[in-house]
């Protein structure tokens, strides 16, 4: 039925999927970087340009989109954006040269930023603050998975030909779109105890930033996105790196590619952790307000010397050169038991993802803890966009990084040493994380009591017994 748990069950799923496919677009193109260089006749580093590029537009534009989610009705919001990423991707596989190519990943940035904002405050609406980090885990986790996908995707299915995976995504992103359409409207502030039979309708106004950056918590959650997504945008040369080792070890370049998506995606899995760092942050949360804030500091610090010796752990690779994607992917996977370099970087790998990966459904979490319905979407707009800056700068710098490591460091040396270098972002990140739990309870406090009041207000505008409302 309308507004079922059914319906709303089907509406999260909806909406996470929508969220997994705009990453998995996003993590297309850097295992092609080489072969879309080659076919436009650009080098490889103008290829990743555009993946910084895109990066920017998304975040800028996601603050716009949020605003009009914020104010006005966010079905059709949602809807455009999903169009326009859907028609850029589809774009993107079609491009007869790199101009194209460029104007269409930036229609397609344009449109992937309604997903990530509008659909975080919708996402929010649903549920209530008790389980808040552990669903956020899976908004969060689906956005990890969806990069995974697109980096195996992208490395697989194009290593023959790199348009492929672009148009397939293309069509799965209008699947999901018609799929939204049929999702539940949900209401502002409906998994809200306080607004529980209150038909809540504040909307955001112009004047409202000041209130949003007057609480101190959502000033450091903002801000910890510059540092920490330098360093996650970093990790966009994964691929590369693993495929410089295979190349080194004397594979063909086709063969190389598929390694590198692979052991690159092998070595993200850790990402799908991210469910008990939200269970940690709720149970923590329970206890002292400043719980979540301290999981997300403790897990970017403690990763910090784990991302370190993962690049720098030597790696075996045994596969069989030149044969097909399958033969070359259980290869890898063999790798994983049979050399025990590999296995050690595996475990490497999952334990440093794990801990980072704490990091996500608690900044969803906290943005819902601390500001009311009207100004979520607007929140994450705005920590969305210094963290596109900061993941803009990561993916950009350790590109000319690793460029300018290359006549002291050899590959996959210098790929190695840039990638190290940039972890130690995390650092300012997790100092942020402890800031904002000391200010987190009295912006949990805060919150409360307005909307306490303003379900006071509206019972009384209703005529409820003065009983009524003071329980």
């Amino acid at each position: 039925m309308k507004g079922g748990r059914a319906h709303r069950a089907y509406s999260v799923v909806v909406f996470v999927l929508l969220a997994s496919l705009d990453n998995v677009a996003i993590g297309l193109a850097p295992p092609l970087y080489g072969s879309i260089g080659a076919d436009f006749g650009v080098p490889e580093a103008a290829v990743a340009l555009v993946t910084t590029i895109t990066f920017l537009l998304s975040a800028v534009a996601a603050v716009g989109w949020a605003y009009a989610g914020d104010r006005g009705n966010r079905k059709p919001v949602l809807v455009a954006g999903s169009v326009l990423w859907a028609a850029g991707t589809a774009a993107s596989g079609w491009a007869p040269g790199y101009g194209w190519f460029l104007a269409a990943q930036v229609l397609a940035a344009i449109g992937l930023g309604a997903v990530g904002s509008v659909g975080f405050a919708v996402v929010s609406d649903l549920i209530a603050p008790r389980r808040r980090g552990l669903v956020m885990s899976f908004w969060g986790l689906s956005q990890g998975v969806g990069t995974l996908a697109g980096t195996l995707l992208g490395g697989v299915l194009g290593s023959a030909d790199w348009r492929r995976p672009f148009a397939l995504v293309a069509i799965a992103g209008l699947v999901a779109t018609v799929a939204y359409l049929f999702t539940f409207d949900i209401p502002r502030g409906d998994s809200e105890p306080e607004l529980a039979g209150v038909d809540y309708d504040v909307r955001i106004r112009p004047d409202d930033l000041p209130r949003i950056l007057g609480r101190r918590t959502n000033v450091w959650l903002i801000l910890q996105g510059l540092p920490a997504q330098a360093a996650f945008g970093s990790l966009v040369w994964l691929p590369v790196l693993f495929r410089a080792r295979a190349e080194d070890q004397g594979y063909s370049g086709a063969t190389a590619i598929v390694v590198g998506s692979v052991f690159a995606t092998l070595f993200q899995l850790g990402g799908a952790l991210s469910i008990l760092g939200g269970l940690v942050g709720d149970r923590l949360q329970r206890r002292t307000p400043r719980g979540r804030a301290l999981v997300a500091a403790a897990g970017v610090l403690a990763a910090v010397p784990l991302y370190v010796a993962l690049f720098f752990v030597p790696m075996r690779i045994d596969v069989p050169d030149g044969a097909g994607s399958g033969a070359v992917i259980g290869g890898v996977l063999r790798s994983v038991v049979t050399e025990p370099t590999v296995g050690l970087s595996l475990l490497t790998a999952l334990l440093a993802l794990a801990l980072t990966s704490a990091n996500a459904p608690n900044w969803f979490a906290l943005i819902g803890d601390v500001n009311p319905p009207e100004h979520r979407g607007a929140v994450y707009s705005l920590g969305n966009l210094v963290n596109g800056v900061g993941r803009a700068a990561g993916n950009y710098l350790v590109g000319r990084a690793i460029g300018t490591l290359n006549a002291a460091f050899p590959p996959p040396l210098n790929y190695a040493v840039g990638l190290a270098a940039f972890q130690l972002f995390f650092i300012p990140t997790g100092v942020m994380y402890w800031l904002a739990s000391r200010t987190a309870p009295r912006d949990i406090a805060a919150v409360h009591e307005l909307l306490l009041r303003r379900r006071s207000s509206s019972r009384t505008a209703e005529g409820a017994p003065e009983e009524d409302l003071a329980r």
